[in-house]
């Protein structure tokens, strides 16, 4: 995961209209615990007025190759906005790190074979409607690549789909891979129960996985 961040620093640098070209980068062998480990002390403040404890474990001797002032940063980001941007929607912030690892192993410039797009793996459809709903306007394809804007979009979607389900978390969830249409389909169908009591039962393979 921390792999695709050293993509992400540059794809975030031409994004901000820089040309990377002009940026130098000090890319060398880098400990991997030590960047982690500097990203989380970056948001300590935060998450010790959040009530937020980050415990990290890496086995020793992992090096990356990266220039680790931009590693660190990008890191530091990510993990800043997936905190803040759940506690906007009251939502876990460690349910938001889990579903962006599932939904895209933190590859912020992933495109699924579906469309589904970023970190959080927003479709674009999903993404206008949530934009809607924020009262912001989305320039999709570029911006759903965005980390920020993605976890934004992302965190308001699983909010909405946890309303929906009256806070089932296994039902949200599936929706969130699977579509709330399908879902929806599927309790009406008998396929699942309203409590999600057999998720087991999910027709779709990765949303069961």
């Amino acid at each position: 995961e921390t792999n695709n961040i050293n993509f992400l620093i540059q794809a975030l640098l031409k994004l901000s209209k820089f040309d990377t070209n002009t940026v130098k980068f000090n890319n060398e062998e880098n400990d991997l615990k030590q960047i982690i480990n500097e990203a989380i002390k970056n948001v300590s403040v935060l998450c010790d007025l959040k009530n937020i404890k980050i415990i990290f474990n890496c086995e020793n001797n992992l090096n990356l190759i990266c220039d680790k002032k931009w590693q660190i940063e990008s890191l530091t980001n990510i993990i800043k906005n997936c905190v803040e941007y759940s506690e906007e929607n009251n939502i876990d912030p460690f349910m938001t790190f889990a579903i962006i690892k599932v939904e895209s192993k933190f590859n912020r410039n992933i495109k699924s074979s579906s469309g589904a797009l970023g970190l959080m793996q927003l479709m674009e459809s999903t993404a206008v409607e949530m934009a809607n709903q924020l009262g912001e306007e989305v320039v999709v394809k570029e911006s759903l690549y965005n980390p920020e804007t993605n976890i934004k979009i992302g965190t308001t979607y699983y909010a909405t789909l946890l309303k929906h389900y009256e806070g089932n978390e296994q039902l949200a969830l599936a929706a969130y891979n699977a579509g709330m249409g399908n879902v929806d389909n599927w309790i009406k169908e008998g396929t699942l129960e309203k409590d999600g009591s057999n998720i087991e039962n999910i027709p779709y393979k990765e949303t069961n996985n």
